[in-house]
């Protein structure tokens, strides 16, 4: 969990900073933080979207410049050619609904997490998958 801490570090959410790593084999096989897509100009720089609009924190994620951690982490995956099939999460923060689609969908054997999330519906929809998860400090 200390290197979710580091990796969070580089987050450029105004709002909330956010890390995750994926963990096969007992390797670290990518991180990710949340932030605006390459290219795309950070909400560091330009203002937060989500803040301007007055959106709650777990609602409407696609009014967002930012991609979260866990969508970061399993982009890397697969830029890199490899699969994350087996792989254990490790999070800063319970991964939100769309998150945890995309882990479900990933085959993540498990997903370990530190703090709370406003979405109910994640811890759910990982459940109905049978994927374990557990809260940690």
């Amino acid at each position: 969990m200390a290197i979710t801490d580091l990796v969070a570090q580089r987050s450029t959410c105004t709002r909330r900073y956010v890390g995750a790593i994926l963990v096969r084999d007992k390797h670290i096989i990518a991180t990710g933080y949340n932030g605006a897509p390459a290219g795309v100009p950070h909400c560091l720089d330009v203002g937060c979207l989500r803040e301007q609009q007055g959106i709650p924190s777990g609602e409407r994620h696609e009014l967002c410049r930012g991609l979260h951690a866990e969508q970061n982490a399993i982009i890397q995956v697969a830029l890199h050619g490899t699969t994350t099939e087996g792989a254990t999460l490790y999070c800063t923060n319970m991964p939100c609904a769309i998150c945890s689609k995309m882990l479900i969908n990933s085959r993540i054997a498990e997903v370990y997490y530190r703090e709370g999330y406003a979405d109910s519906l994640s811890s759910a929809l990982l459940a109905d998958a049978g994927i374990p998860v557990r809260q940690i400090g």
